[in-house]
């Protein structure tokens, strides 16, 4: 028996937590909501990370469930395999419960990895060797990477796109310490079913809108204390391998360090979220089952604002109708 799942994505700033804790108390009250939400972010998971990764406060939650938020300790190495299976947890207790569990967030391979049920290697991760390789697409570029790949691993270039260096590195781990190359994943992973009956939907605004909200969004993240935030960070527990490489922290700790001024490093921020947003649609346009809305940039309170809300809402109702039995 497949489990409900409803799927929110879009790229940083475009406001799907807020539209998604809207959704969950769409009719209902905030101790009855229709579902509860599992972040997607990878980095909303570790603990005393919460400026920079925008987690929303018990106030902003207004109590609708919040899951995957907090659970690690941030020298702490995360995966989209354990990931995957957090969210297999959590979704099957909250559908348990009668409630419609909601993935909401950005990071376009873990949201992915769990619709689509990846199969991923056994293996542990060979970090020393995956150092070396992105030092060398550093130096080289990807492209050269990708080339060793097509040698090695011929079906796993096929399908990876040379300027994919993240994926393209993995790969070409797997087939130098791996049990099987990448490309047998592949193939596992079209032949399994998913644990999931998914309903996907995007939201997306103009570019400007977009990146005048993340420019505004960072500038807050500032005078909030994100300064601070990773100071303490770095003084207390550290940061580990996958936390010392979330936005916001890698920047100001380069400030921290000295290697640049503050404004610098927030101009720098600034730049490389946007690139990231632009990333982030890339990888969620390919997907042909994401339904997209545009969101208004006028404020949360705007009637076209409720009107998107509502227009989901009714979405969700038509493939499962127990989750909005008044719309």
């Amino acid at each position: 028996m497949t489990i409900p799942l409803f799927v929110l994505v879009g790229p940083t700033a475009v406001g799907k937590t807020r539209l998604a804790i809207d959704l969950a108390l769409f009719g209902r009250s905030p101790d009855n909501p229709a579902g509860e939400v599992i972040s997607g972010d990878s980095m909303q998971v570790y603990r005393g990370m919460d400026i920079g990764t925008a987690k929303p406060s018990m106030a902003e939650r207004r109590g609708v469930p919040h899951h995957l938020i907090d659970v690690l300790d941030p020298r702490t190495d995360f995966s989209v395999a354990r990931f995957q299976e957090m969210v297999l947890r959590e979704a099957e207790a909250i559908s348990t419960r009668g409630r419609l569990p909601m993935l909401v967030g950005g990071t376009g391979l873990y949201v992915r990895a769990v619709v689509n049920n990846y199969a991923f290697p056994p293996e542990e991760a060979d970090w020393e060797l995956r150092a070396r390789l992105m030092e060398e697409a550093r130096r080289r570029g990807s492209d050269a990477l990708h080339e060793r790949l097509r040698l090695v691993d011929p079906a796993a270039a096929a399908r990876i796109h040379p300027r994919d260096a993240r994926r393209v590195i993995r790969a070409l781990e797997a087939a130098t310490v791996g049990a099987r190359p990448i490309s047998k994943d592949i193939e596992l992973t079209a032949a399994r079913e998913s644990p999931y009956d998914a309903l996907l939907v995007g939201l997306d605004m103009s570019r400007a809108e977009l990146y005048g909200r993340i420019d505004r969004r960072i500038d807050r993240m500032i005078e909030a204390g994100l300064v601070e935030e990773v100071a303490h960070l770095l003084r207390g527990p550290g940061l580990g391998r996958t936390a010392s490489q979330a936005l916001g922290y890698k920047e100001i700790r380069e400030y921290l360090e000295g290697r640049v001024c503050l404004n610098e490093a927030v101009a720098r921020l600034k730049r490389n979220t946007r690139r990231f947003a632009k990333r982030q649609m890339t990888w969620f346009r390919r997907d042909p089952r994401i339904h997209w809305f545009n969101v208004p940039n006028d404020g949360a309170d705007s009637p076209e604002y409720h009107r998107v809300v509502e227009g989901i809402a009714r979405m969700i109702a038509q493939k499962w109708k127990w989750v909005y039995n008044q719309v």
